[in-house]
């Protein structure tokens, strides 16, 4: 069976392999979440068997929704998904546009919705190992320095999500810097 996601080709949105799309660098819809406690932000490092970033340190989670699938309901089963959480109100926080090599002949233009969740502090979490190679809860301040530091480790999204879309994803916390 095919990952087919929604991409845009001749400005319609049509069913298209998920790998074709990133080989051809087709704009596609996304959907992204950041898990926040406090003044803590739930990231994860990539699997080192992803088809594209291996190894990388991401945000909470991310993915493209199926056909049809509302992105709300996309966010919540990629946490389930790739993390094991359940029971988390998501909030709205921007819609963004961007293109970005990610490596291996794949280009991202990424049409994402980015979701917000606030978790409990017993909040229970069981990652997939082949989706997750690591997880860590960091506080946004140290995450903008070591991304400052060593970009290199980072994904390319997780980048620009917290170059050009700070305030509007972190909200209040994104000045504590």
């Amino acid at each position: 069976m095919t990952d087919l996601i929604p991409a845009w080709i001749d400005a319609t949105l049509t069913p298209v392999d998920k790998l074709e799309v990133h080989r051809r660098g087709l704009r596609h819809k996304a959907v992204s979440v950041f898990v926040l406690e406090g003044e803590r932000v739930l990231i994860q490092r990539r699997a080192a068997a992803k088809y594209h970033t291996p190894g990388l340190w991401a945000n909470t989670c991310c993915t493209h929704p199926h056909w049809d699938e509302p992105a709300a309901d996309c966010a919540l089963r990629r946490l389930r998904e790739e993390l094991g959480i359940e029971g988390l109100v998501l909030r709205p926080a921007e819609a963004v546009e961007y293109r970005a090599d990610v490596g291996g002949g794949m280009t991202e233009h990424e049409v994402v919705e980015i979701f917000v969740a606030e978790a409990p502090a017993d909040l229970s979490i069981t990652p997939d190992p082949a989706e997750v190679s690591a997880l860590r809860w960091i506080s946004l301040r140290d995450l903008l320095e070591e991304v400052g530091d060593a970009p290199e480790r980072f994904t390319p999204w997780l980048r620009i999500y917290l170059q050009d879309h700070r305030d509007r994803i972190f909200g209040r916390h994104a000045g504590s810097n």
